[in-house]
Formats: structure tokens, sequence, C-alpha cells
């Protein structure tokens, strides 16, 4: 497990956050969004899509709990909400163990998820940074698993 931690500033930033992320993402891939509400959990998952898939409109699925896509290169796309799930057995409907098999699971609020389910996955946790001085300004708190680890400091921003 390695961390890194980034300073977004603006949503210029995220956007770049995302672009990057979306170049090294491949089949088997799971990137796991966590903060707190506003933090920009959507946004940067907006991004990596837009990115990834090539898709302009990227609906949140906190009411549908997933969205699928597929990436420009071929394989399935998984971005999921859970934060209206209240019970682990609530997922068992959403075939994450098969999305993450065959393509990559982009999940906000993955809380209730074994992390044993995905091996190769990016914690990011992403949090308001008063410390910067800039309105706006976030931290993401990148902690790499598996196959990401020698994948992180390959992100640029």
């Amino acid at each position: 497990m390695t961390t890194r931690t980034i300073l977004l500033p603006d949503m210029a930033a995220s956007a770049r956050l995302g672009a990057a992320l979306a170049s090294l993402i491949r089949p088997g891939d799971a990137i796991w969004l966590t903060g707190s509400l506003g933090a920009g959990k959507t946004t940067l998952a907006r991004a990596i899509i837009a990115n990834l898939c090539g898709v302009e409109d990227v609906p949140s699925p906190t009411y549908t709990l997933v969205q699928s896509y597929e990436a420009l290169e071929g394989f399935p796309v998984m971005h999921g909400d859970l934060y209206r799930v209240e019970d682990a057995s609530e997922l068992i409907e959403l075939g994450l163990e098969e999305a993450v098999e065959d393509g990559a699971v982009i999940m906000e609020w993955p809380g209730l998820l074994d992390p044993r389910l995905m091996p190769d996955r990016l914690e990011i946790t992403l949090d308001f940074d008063g410390s910067s001085g800039q309105e706006g300004a976030r931290m993401a708190r990148l902690t790499a698993h598996g196959g990401w680890e020698a994948r992180l400091e390959r992100i640029a921003v």
C-alpha cells in the first residue's frame, strides 16, 4: 500500500487528475472515491469517465446506484454510488464481481465493499483544503493497492 497526496486548487485540477487516472485504468481496476458531501467525488468520477469512455453527459448514479459505460479501449466501466445503500446484502444484485473481472469500477461511497473483491484499487479521499488559501481547493489522498502501486507515481496533475 502506497499513499500520495495531491492539492487540487480548482475544478480544472480535478479535471486534469481525472484525465490522468483515465489514461492508467485497465480491466480489473477499481477506483474508490470517499470524502464528505460536496468534496468532489462525482466531479472527479465524471472527469475520469469523460476521458476513459468519451462520454460528455455523465449523470450521478446516486438514485440508480450504477451507470454502465464502455471504455474507448473496449472494456466495460461501471460507475456506482453507494451513498443510499444501508446493508452490504443489497450489493449482490449490482454485479460488482463480474464488473471488476471484465472491466473497471469507479465507486463513490465504497464503505460497504469488501476490499478483497477489488485488490487492484486506488482509494481516493477528497477533502476541503482550508490551508492553501484558495477558495474551493481540495486535497486528494490517493492510496494505491495491488497493481495501482506501480502506477501511482505516474499520475501527473
